[in-house]
């Protein structure tokens, strides 16, 4: 009979840590599927920025070395991501490429003029700051005149910080469920310990001798549930690129490693502190309230 409720115990405990992990590893799966989605965002919000761009007019009757040597002094600017010589000749066949005509043919000369186009870096791209970068670069004495859409710019920052915000406010929301939902799965697995707590102060055991062993296995629970979380994370990346194989550009190993890092300490951490408050509590609570 002993030998019985030893084993139904056994397989009692066995369940609720198997449910523990479970439990901590769809939350945390559900964490890091979010922090994907803001990473991804981030990265797609940078490459829409830095396909803003200036298109630099050259005035007519300056020499190529001299646009070469404006177009060097471009590159060393901290705001250029990189430029593009575009000659007279390069400019009239795109021209009638998307004409489908031969314009200088019908014209009898080439009416286009030689121009560089820009690429802004993501952090220079607010419209004040362009506005800025335009002042200087008409002050160089090569350049006629500069183009940017000045309205997608600022549809384009205004949605922006529309997602942002709201991806940072669904995150935050859904952070706090987290940690309730992994709080309370701890809790409920603590509190089935509560009697062999109470036995083991009763034969003279300390607090820190109680509390040791349980918050070691949180910290295992905690870690094993992050390591499965984060192979489903990897595998459901795979399972992305393997049917669209244009989120490969979108990759950021660096990001990614961060993304692994926060899920492994949000799961050690949160598991850690719900067992040591959890044990707590029933280490002083009244024995009369064991039973409710």
């Amino acid at each position: 009979m002993i030998q019985k409720e030893e084993r139904y115990y056994q397989r009692r405990i066995a369940t609720s840590q198997f449910t523990t992990v479970i439990s901590i590893t769809l939350v945390l799966f559900l964490m890091g599927l979010l922090g994907l989605i803001i990473l991804h965002a981030q990265i797609l919000s940078v490459y829409v920025k830095e396909n803003i761009g200036f298109s630099i007019m050259i005035r007519e009757g300056v020499k190529e070395s001299g646009i070469l040597e404006l177009k060097k002094n471009l590159d060393r600017a901290s705001f250029v991501k990189s430029t593009e010589y575009i000659n007279r000749d390069q400019a009239a066949e795109k021209l009638q490429d998307e004409l489908g005509e031969d314009f200088v043919g019908f014209l009898g000369y080439n009416p286009l003029l030689s121009s560089i186009d820009l690429r802004i870096k993501a952090p220079y791209t607010q419209a004040d700051t362009l506005a800025k970068i335009e002042k200087r670069l008409l002050q160089h004495p090569e350049v006629k005149e500069v183009f940017y859409q000045k309205s997608l710019v600022d549809a384009i920052n205004r949605n922006l910080e529309k997602i942002s915000l709201t991806l940072l406010g669904f995150s935050g929301i859904l952070l706090f469920i987290a940690i309730v939902l992994i709080n309370n799965t701890i809790r409920l697995s603590v509190y089935s310990k509560r009697f062999i707590i109470r036995s083991m102060q009763l034969v003279g055991a300390t607090e820190g001798f109680i509390r040791k062993p349980l918050l070691i296995k949180s910290v295992v629970n905690g870690f094993v549930s992050a390591l499965i979380a984060i192979g489903m994370l990897m595998l459901l990346i795979y399972l992305a690129i393997d049917q669209l194989p244009e989120l490969l550009e979108l990759q950021d190993p660096f990001m990614l490693g961060v993304l692994v890092l926060f899920i492994i300490l949000l799961g050690i951490f949160i598991s850690w502190i719900s067992t040591y408050l959890a044990v707590r509590k029933y280490l002083r609570i009244r024995t009369d309230l064991l039973y409710t």
